[in-house]
């Protein structure tokens, strides 16, 4: 038979934890709320500045004349491996460091990572990887200014022809429930396949060539920024999943706990009402 006390004092125990995870869940749902409005606020314009830059890289002979466009034999990649700061998120951290490392043995060249958050840097200092810089603590609401510093190494590494491949490895929020760990390739950017029935020429003011190098850091910009904002509200609702899921795999322990001490206790009263019946049976 377990011992009561111990298995009362276990109950006790597992109603704190689940006092903690659900107040964790309510805390990330109320984050989630407002990382998801940014995340899907910065989409479009995410999404056309992409776009306008994939279209002006198709044009004849311009990916020469700007060096965020230059293609050369690659020898080695840069990964901006995005990641949150903290755990109890779930797989969540888990996966993007299997993604990262999938890619790195799919690589022939040498990979050397950009570590945004304290999960994916420890994963790579803890691989033996090349980690050329590490950005820690961003927060739950960066803003854009204080992902410049990322965006200006990126673009500094590659004009230089330091690194000759960039990729960006972030978890693409889908829905509250689904998180999707993703490597998109960031420069050189990819021009735009224009089928010929569409293949319109269009005039830029003061040329495409001004207008794509001005857009063209932007972009890069943008799309770190962008990947940092869908990280974060990925990271919020795996919390609030992984938390509930926590809280209600706590109540189930907390109702198998009680039935067995109510089981314990009764048998503790039945055999001390067997003794007193019997003590009073062989006084008579």
């Amino acid at each position: 038979m377990p011992d009561i006390r111990k298995v009362k004092r276990r109950i006790k125990g597992v109603q704190n934890i689940a006092k903690i995870t659900r107040a964790m869940e309510m805390i990330a749902a109320s984050k989630m709320r407002k990382a998801q409005e940014r995340g899907l606020a910065g989409r479009p314009y995410s999404e056309k500045i992409q776009q306008v830059i994939a279209d002006l890289a198709a044009l004849p002979d311009i990916g020469l004349q700007h060096p965020l466009l230059q293609r050369r034999p690659v020898e080695k990649v840069a990964v901006v491996h995005v990641t949150p700061d903290r755990g109890l998120c779930g797989g969540l951290n888990a996966n993007l460091n299997r993604r990262l490392a999938g890619f790195i043995l799919e690589k022939k060249s040498a990979v050397s990572v950009v570590a945004v958050g304290r999960k994916g840097r420890d994963f790579s200092h803890r691989n033996g990887l090349e980690v050329s810089a590490e950005f820690i603590q961003i927060g739950d609401h960066p803003g854009f200014l204080e992902t410049l510093p990322i965006s200006r190494i990126i673009i500094d590494d590659y004009s230089k022809g330091e690194i000759d491949m960039v990729y960006i490895s972030y978890a693409q929020f889908v829905s509250t429930i689904v998180q999707r760990p993703a490597m998109k390739q960031l420069l050189p950017v990819e021009p735009a396949v224009i089928p010929r029935a569409e293949n319109v020429d269009y005039l830029y003011e003061p040329g495409a060539i001004t207008v794509l190098g001005g857009l063209l850091p932007r972009f890069v910009e943008m799309q770190i920024y962008h990947a940092i904002l869908e990280s974060i509200a990925s990271e919020q609702s795996a919390r609030m999943v992984a938390m509930r899921n926590a809280t209600d795999s706590a109540n189930e322990l907390i109702g198998d706990l009680t039935l067995l001490y109510n089981k314990a206790r009764q048998e503790a009263i039945t055999r001390d009402l067997l003794d007193i019946t019997g003590g009073v049976a062989a006084l008579e």
